[in-house]
């Protein structure tokens, strides 16, 4: 197709598969740019300028199942093995509140049983106690990413969160082909996946009354752009409010090495191409800028949101913890403390025309609709000079490289 048709699928207002399958499959620099454009405008006009920080703080590697593709699968015996304190963890989030992220997303290894859950329980009331303020009246919001669990389980956490406004559950299903799927999670044991599983996961969790997030690896060996195009379906059916989506990378801790992985610039651009297209086929929810992106090119991150991400979650985790959670090679900011990763991507995001939302949950707006809520309101202040002593710079948008 020349991009005159491009164009014109641009123009369509709802997207069919077809033409869903031809924009991911976009490699022409003029039509890419095109794409990003269209993606970049519908995110100002759906979702504002924002950029929104989900501070990560990967508490614990320890995993009972044997995800193939990843760094801390139980199998892996070459990681060494940590769990943050609860001390730890608090200031962590702590020191996110007060540097006025809105939330924080507390990320690990996979668990069941009752010590670990009532640990992260009391965490979870900690924070709360410990963010409370002014600026956070209802403390600061969390994201939990922490496998599959009960729906009794997601209840307890969301009681004991404190902050059922903004309490979001991350649960990627990693891909809607269930013979790919089963390439991910081929390893059996008494906690292995089942695709049917994480879908009725996604359903707990809106019951248990999370703001539900989802998303998949890109660029899996042996993936198509139809695969792609069913898993923008999948989000569509589940009518979810966030996605956390990335490249598919290889991990020296798995063991699906023999399967290689895309060339990086193509890759890269495959996953530009998914989240401009999610964006135009799922409208108002939080898209976020994976650090995968980071992996293949400095500014990867950058260019997610320049393509229609939202969300960025700076790492807090304490350096010493950090090489233990590779989840796959190569990722970044490993020696990066937290002060230097928020305000590196704050510099970096102002080129593009986006403005970090200090002190606001972010929340996703097609979960604030489906709930009668009104959209977040932007505080007072926050377009101007000045925040508690921050510039925020509203830039035009131009374009990216």
């Amino acid at each position: 197709m020349s991009i005159e048709q491009t164009r014109e699928i641009l123009s369509h207002e709802e997207l069919s598969d077809a033409d869903i399958v031809h924009l991911l499959g976009l490699t022409d620099p003029e039509e890419c740019e095109l794409l990003r454009k269209t993606a970049y405008d519908r995110t100002t006009e759906l979702m504002g300028s924002f950029v929104y920080y989900r501070g990560l703080i990967e508490f614990s590697n320890i995993c009972t199942a044997s995800c193939r593709y990843c760094g801390i699968r139980r199998e892996n015996h070459d990681v060494e093995r940590y769990t943050m304190s609860k001390e730890e963890i608090v200031a962590a989030a702590k020191w996110a509140a007060d540097q006025g992220y809105g939330s924080i997303c507390l990320q690990s290894g996979e668990r069941r049983d009752e010590k670990y859950i009532a640990f992260v329980e009391s965490c979870l009331e900690a924070i709360h106690e410990a963010t409370v303020s002014e600026k956070l009246p209802d403390g600061v919001g969390v994201t939990l990413s922490l496998g599959e669990q009960t729906i009794e389980t997601y209840r307890r956490l969301a009681k004991a969160s404190g902050n059922p406004s903004n309490l979001r559950y991350l649960a990627r299903f990693e891909t809607s082909n269930p013979e790919l799927f089963k390439v991910l999670h081929g390893a059996r044991g008494d906690h292995e996946k089942e695709l049917q599983n994480r879908f009725r996961m996604l359903r707990d969790l809106r019951e248990a009354g999370y703001q539900v997030g989802t998303g998949v690896m890109i660029g899996i060996p042996g993936q198509s752009l139809e695969d792609l195009c069913r898993d923008i379906r999948t989000f569509q059916q589940f009518d979810v409010d966030m996605i956390g989506m990335g490249p598919y990378l290889m991990s020296e801790g798995g063991e699906l090495q023999e399967y290689g992985q895309m060339e990086p610039k193509a890759l890269l651009q495959l996953a530009l191409n998914m989240i401009a297209v999610t964006r135009l086929v799922l409208g108002p929810v939080n898209i976020a800028a994976a650090t995968a992106l980071q992996a293949i090119r400095d500014d990867g991150r950058e260019l997610g949101v320049s393509y229609g991400a939202n969300v960025v979650m700076p790492n807090l985790s304490p350096q010493q913890y950090r090489e233990g959670y590779q989840l796959y090679d190569n990722k970044p900011c490993l020696d990066d403390e937290p002060t230097q990763c928020a305000s590196c991507l704050e510099n970096r995001l102002r080129p593009i025309g986006r403005s970090v939302g200090w002190n606001m949950s972010g929340s996703s707006r097609r979960w604030l609709r489906r709930n009668g809520r009104p959209d977040e309101a932007v505080p007072e202040g926050l377009r101007t000079k000045t925040l508690e002593g921050r510039r925020i710079i509203p830039i035009a948008a131009g374009k990216v490289a």
